[in-house]
């Protein structure tokens, strides 16, 4: 039976249910999931099997269908079965399959590039393509690195990036990511990570009871680190404008105006990791607008092609760019996929639609709704603090709304994996139940999605925490 015989608009006919063991079966056998523990499947927990999208939804094998609360990992931000970019896609393939822009350009690269450029802030004119955000990420570090020993300052190679805070899988973007989980089974990693407390406010030990106060320390710390480092050695600072790992952390008002200050003040480049942020998923085109600031460089990928290619990108100062503009030097780095044409031409219909249905006011106008909503949450004895922005979500989960007592080892595991994660699957939301730090459930939804949407997943939050209650505390 193939994939379109199981529906019938939408709904699962018969077979269905075989159909979904034998996927599952065949994905056990040979699909090796990411990010992924694959002895927790067997015969009794099967690999969930989703086989289409529609809008803001998406369907599994049995007909199933499940609200996308996550946006496919912050990636489908304009939904599924858009005839834009299947149209898109068939042109750019008729037109030309592929060529490399190693030595070479073609046309939906450069007006790719160009319409980058335009909306990022300040002087972020150059844009270099990868097919991702740790490339992306990987590609700023070695430019950092190489933009250093171009000006003479050969001892340039460190980097600070905050506690818990992601930024990839690749040898060098694994270094500046600070999750012990993934780092220790590859060590010794690349020298030179340095790492400065998140900015969590909601377990500030100093100046817990302001927060700008708080903000201030927590840019202090780069500084601090710089000079116990030694500013001279130092390449770049990479952090997000809100932190993903964690659970949507926040930046308080004129924490980025000192970073961007400190990182002046010592020759560091600043770089704004938006792979998550970019594209609306704050509400702006990027980060530097949400909160008033411009990095020397900005990574991006997920949102920038909303989803349907792969696609990411490092958008670089004219000040940065300038060295390697001149005689013979290189900048020697790449990827072969990097701004296929069919990608770039997703990336600028994605751009298009944001643009013409002003994707990023209706994020702006439902912003106030989702927090309010989410904070009344807060009369559930288990949800200690709700934080985020645009349409970017995280709910801490504690056992004491009191004291703010987390939940740890065995309990986290029984409470998110255990209950809070299936059960919401069951009920038709996809969403993320995160214990990379404190456990954490996060919302991201499309950036289509209506006030309905938000009562739905803030509803369904409700009950699932609601049981939890009645079982874990």
């Amino acid at each position: 039976m193939s994939i379109n015989e199981i529906f019938t608009d939408g709904v699962a006919v018969s077979g269905a249910h075989q159909e979904s063991h034998s996927y599952s079966e065949r994905a056990r056998r040979n699909l090796w999931l990411q990010m992924s523990r694959m002895g927790a499947y067997s015969e009794q927990h099967e690999i969930p099997i989703i086989v289409r999208g529609e809008g803001t939804h998406v369907y599994d094998v049995n007909g199933k269908k499940y609200f996308d609360g996550i946006s496919g990992l912050f990636t489908n931000a304009l939904g599924h079965g858009r005839p834009e970019f299947a149209k898109a896609a068939t042109e750019s393939m008729n037109n030309m399959t592929f060529f490399p822009i190693w030595t070479y350009a073609h046309p939906t690269a450069i007006e790719l590039a160009e319409k980058v450029a335009s909306l990022a802030p300040g002087d972020l004119n150059r844009v270099f393509f990868t097919t991702g955000g740790a490339e992306a990420n990987e590609s700023a570090w070695k430019l950092a690195r190489q933009y250093h020993r171009l000006r003479g300052d050969t001892d340039r190679y460190k980097v600070i990036s905050r506690d818990i805070a992601y930024h990839g899988t690749t040898l060098g973007a694994l270094t500046i990511t600070s999750l012990e989980c993934y780092r220790q089974p590859y060590e010794p990693l690349v020298p030179g990570a340095i790492k400065v407390p998140a900015v969590n406010f909601y377990r500030a030990e100093t100046h817990a009871e302001d927060f700008e106060a708080y903000g201030l320390w927590s840019a202090q710390q780069i500084e601090e680190a710089l000079l116990r480092e030694g500013p001279e050695t130092v390449a770049a600072v990479f952090l997000e404008p809100v932190q993903n790992a964690g659970g949507c952390f926040t930046p308080p008002p004129g924490y980025w105006q000192q970073v961007r200050a400190i990182c002046d003040r010592y020759g560091v480049i600043l770089v704004s990791d938006e792979v998550i942020c970019a594209f609306g998923r704050l509400g702006t085109w990027f980060g530097g607008q949400k909160y008033d600031y411009v990095p020397d460089i900005i990574t991006c990928a997920k949102g920038i092609t909303a989803g349907y290619a792969p696609l990411g990108a490092m958008i670089v100062s004219d000040r940065l760019a300038e060295p390697f503009l001149e005689g013979d030097v290189s900048f020697q780095h790449g990827f072969t996929w990097a701004g296929h044409p069919l990608s770039a031409s997703i990336a600028l219909t994605s751009i298009g639609i944001i643009e013409r249905e002003n994707i990023l006011g209706n994020v702006m106008a439902n912003e106030e709704y989702f927090r309010q909503s989410l904070n009344a949450l807060k009369d559930l004895p288990i949800v200690g603090d709700v934080r985020g922005t645009g349409y970017f979500w995280g709910v801490e989960l504690v056992k004491n709304q009191e004291t703010k007592e987390t939940w740890e080892g065995e309990d986290a595991e029984r409470l998110l994996r255990g209950f809070v994660s299936p059960e919401m699957f069951r009920r038709g939301l996809i969403c993320r139940s995160d214990d990379r730090g404190d456990p954490v459930v996060q919302l991201a939804p499309p950036l289509i999605s209506t006030r309905e949407d938000i009562d739905f997943m803030v509803g369904t939050l409700r009950e699932v925490f609601t049981e939890a209650v009645k079982r874990h505390l």
